[in-house]
């Protein structure tokens, strides 16, 4: 194996060089103190490669000189579109429910309001001892109004299908209750017993 010595006296390469390039020439008469090689006898080198993207080449006997060579100048330009903020899911999901919250509160309310207007009615008539059976009908309307604004609010969700039939059985009882009380209607299980 050839042993090889190199001086380093100006062996020091620009850090913003592009390329290397190595002159084929006799040493002694170009470059005598720039780039010696001494061995035992006379070899060559067969490639020399750098890093970083320096060119490699051939390393024969030869002086070594370097050179910048001038690249283009690349401008990029970043076009980017920056997109709308995605909404917050939480943010969202409470504007939401709150949606939900006044929409549902005003068809309870209005549930409540019907369910209202019916029991009072019942009551009145209930009270009146010379009352008449023709005084049931426009009861009857409010009652069917009553139902329809139940059925409404159990098929949109805001009451449970089970409270929405509680609540007209509730109505249907007061308004048996008011029957039986004037006597215009007598339960099965009274007239078998």
């Amino acid at each position: 194996m050839a042993a090889s010595i190199l001086s380093t006296s100006c062996f020091v390469l620009p850090t913003k060089m592009k390329a290397v390039s190595l002159q084929a020439t006799a040493m002694a008469s170009t470059c005598p103190s720039y780039f010696s090689i001494s061995t035992a006898n006379t070899t060559t080198f067969s490639s020399l490669s750098f890093s970083s993207g320096l060119s490699h080449n051939v390393f024969n006997r030869g002086c070594l000189s370097t050179s910048t060579v001038q690249r283009p100048i690349r401008h990029s330009i970043v076009c980017e579109a920056a997109p709308k903020k995605k909404a917050d899911s939480a943010a969202k999901r409470a504007r939401q429910a709150e949606k939900r919250r006044i929409y549902n509160k005003s068809r309870k309310s209005e549930v409540r309001t019907r369910m209202k207007k019916v029991l009072e009615a019942l009551n009145e008539l209930k009270k009146r001892p010379e009352a008449q059976p023709e005084e049931v009908l426009p009861i009857e309307k409010l009652i069917a109004e009553a139902y329809s604004v139940i059925d409404k609010a159990v098929k949109v969700g805001t009451l449970h299908r089970n409270t929405g039939a509680r609540r007209k059985s509730r109505l249907a009882r007061n308004k048996r209750a008011v029957e039986i009380h004037h006597g215009w209607y007598t339960p099965t299980s009274a007239v078998a017993g």
